[in-house]
């Protein structure tokens, strides 16, 4: 792949006044600023923003920055939302009522069964959140957690229907092989958020996560990819994801952040799945590793 726009570390233009008004009040053009936004910050937002986020973190962990910027919610949930830009951008265009429907009963399944599993232990195990990540719903769950959960998801299924190619036709083979995708990320994500002390769970058994919690998010899985399937049309998903080159970064940053967490706390089977993960990238030529520079679209 070739860059054909400025360097990381150099200036982006900035958006006009007219094209900020448009995008307020135009669909189109709002979908065109932040497809361009997107487009020239690729490398600052998918490299730069987790590995800043990374050292922040353990930085936190390891008792290196005072109250209250340790986990501060405010700097983690506003770097989380810059890495979700491209993913964001990525979609929007495909959602129309059908795909906020669905999408809407996902964020509800994502509320209701986090809730159940704070408050019960089932499907996870018991857990609970040690660190405040926003505000928390019923002092329980993070009011943000769509914001963590479903793009996980959409992520998997992206990355699935791209290797699987043809065979994501099948409905008996795309929903299985995204929810196992979805599960291979936690086995990522769970052990490097207990290690940072993000939750704990009530016993121990794979880096500080019960064999429970992956049964857990096979059922979660399953479920989201179902309403996933509902919320897109898979023809104008391919063809988005075909055109959009910057579809996955979401992905990139997934496996800069918890990849370089897991690996320094020694946890060397997630990192060797992020790198799986970080192949499948490669492998899709979904991002410009040696340029570091904008992919042409």
């Amino acid at each position: 792949m070739s860059g054909d726009g400025p360097g990381p570390g150099l200036s982006q233009p900035v958006p006009s006044r007219e094209e900020l008004v448009r995008a307020v009040t135009d669909r189109r053009a709002a979908e065109a600023l932040l497809d361009r936004i997107v487009a020239e910050n690729r490398f600052t937002i998918a490299v730069v923003f987790p590995i800043t986020g990374a050292a922040l973190l353990l930085a936190s962990a390891e008792g290196l920055l005072p109250d209250p910027i340790a986990f501060h919610p405010l700097l983690i949930l506003s770097g989380v939302l810059v890495m979700r830009l491209p993913l964001v951008s990525g979609i929007v265009p495909l959602i129309d009522r059908r795909g906020v429907a669905a999408l809407g009963a996902l964020i509800a399944y994502t509320y209701a069964v986090e809730f159940v599993g704070a408050s019960t232990g089932i499907p996870y195990g018991e857990f609970s959140y040690e660190v405040a990540l926003g505000p928390m719903l019923f002092g329980l769950i993070p009011v943000a957690l769509p914001v963590f959960f479903i793009p996980l998801v959409l992520n998997s299924y992206l990355l699935s229907v791209l290797l699987l190619g043809e065979r994501a036709g099948s409905a008996l083979i795309r929903v299985p092989t995204v929810a196992a995708v979805v599960v291979t990320v936690d086995l990522v994500l769970d052990p490097a958020a207990v290690a940072l002390g993000f939750w704990e769970f009530g016993t121990e058994e794979f880096y500080g996560v019960p064999y429970a919690n992956y049964a857990g998010w096979v059922l979660s899985a399953a479920v989201a990819t179902v309403l996933i399937d509902l919320a897109f049309d898979r023809t104008a998903l391919l063809a988005r994801v075909e055109e959009c080159s910057y579809i996955l970064d979401d992905m990139v940053s997934f496996v800069v952040l918890w990849g370089a967490v897991s690996a320094f706390y020694g946890a060397w089977i997630p990192v060797a799945i992020a790198g799986l993960f970080a192949v499948g990238l490669v492998r899709l030529d979904r991002f410009d590793f040696v340029g570091l520079a904008p992919v042409s679209r």
